[in-house]
């Protein structure tokens, strides 16, 4: 039986609310077969506040064995350092969080704020993920930090974090199974490719289609803003609630998963020079880019040209 105990940090719970709603198998079944005694969760726990207390202790100490730690919001190190804007009886949860580290076999950081800091980390909260700020490695426990299994951090970016991708990373996990982690520790078989993989908008992308306004059936990476070319992610390939994604709906991606989530240039609006992209696709070199968009747009097929617009 595998031990796991959730610490919530400066977040907003939406990685919570995504991961309750797992299906096949729903939660309690995911526990259930992974054999995962759940130590506590604060949407999930019932204990009263003194034995949580008596747990943690017990934690700490190391007379109770903890296999998983995951922790959901940004390590909050604010202000000057005491940590003391997010506090638990007095104690500053930066601590708490490093302390509990330091006992667990493998710890999760669950979302884009726990990962690499997420929206405060260029803020006065000084806001960091666990082992990165944004692309920097170190963050709270440092870049050559490695948990008592030998395993860094294991980021689970996104805002939120999909809940396919925390249930299959535990799976993997409680199986002993070896996860392949990417330059920033996140797991390829989720983010070993680009949100543009998998987008049925491609064809459009590749022919210079473009729209000006959402839930158009066109491409989205030109004018609108989308981050699929550019970031890499799941979104495409494990659809929310088995049925769609952002770009599906006609919303351009704003590259949630990326360690520079959120970036300060405005998530609908593609940054250019002239016209011509200043983030080009992963992969293209601007030299590539300007020749082959000019050809490929001349080339457009009629019947993606004079496209129903509406979705």
């Amino acid at each position: 039986m595998a031990s796991l105990y959730w610490l919530q940090c400066g977040g907003c719970g939406g990685d919570t609310m995504s991961f309750l709603g797992v299906d096949s198998p729903d939660l309690i079944e995911l526990f259930d077969a992974l054999d995962i005694r759940l130590l506590w969760h604060p949407s999930l726990s019932a204990i009263s506040p003194a034995e949580h207390d008596a747990l943690l202790a017990r934690l700490l100490s190391g007379e109770e064995a903890l296999d998983i730690l995951v922790v959901e919001g940004a390590i909050i190190r604010g202000p000057a350092n005491t940590g003391m804007f997010d506090a638990r009886h007095g104690r500053p949860k930066k601590d708490l969080a490093a302390a509990l580290a330091a006992r667990a076999n493998h710890i999760v950081a669950a979302g884009t704020c726990a990962s690499f800091g997420g929206i405060g980390a260029d803020d006065a909260i000084q806001a960091t993920g666990l082992q990165f700020l944004k692309k920097e490695a170190g963050g709270l426990l440092g870049k050559d930090f490695r948990s008592r299994a030998g395993m860094p951090v294991i980021n689970l970016a996104g805002c939120p974090c999909h809940a396919e991708v925390m249930a299959g990373a535990l799976t993997a996990l409680v199986a002993g199974q070896t996860l392949e982690l990417d330059e920033f520790n996140r797991p390829l078989d989720w983010y070993g490719m680009t949100v543009h993989q998998g987008c049925t908008r491609n064809e459009y992308h590749e022919y210079r289609v473009e729209e000006w306004d959402f839930a158009q059936r066109g491409c989205l990476f030109f004018h609108m803003g989308c981050h699929g070319p550019l970031v890499d992610g799941p979104c495409n390939k494990l659809l929310w609630n088995g049925r769609s994604s952002k770009t599906r709906a006609g919303v351009p991606c704003f590259g949630c998963t990326d360690p520079s989530f959120p970036t300060a240039s405005p998530f609908f609006e593609t940054r250019n020079i002239e016209g011509v992209p200043i983030d080009l696709p992963k992969g293209m070199s601007r030299a590539h880019y300007l020749v082959y968009k000019g050809m490929a747009a001349a080339a457009a097929p009629e019947r993606l040209k004079k496209r129903d617009t509406r979705i």
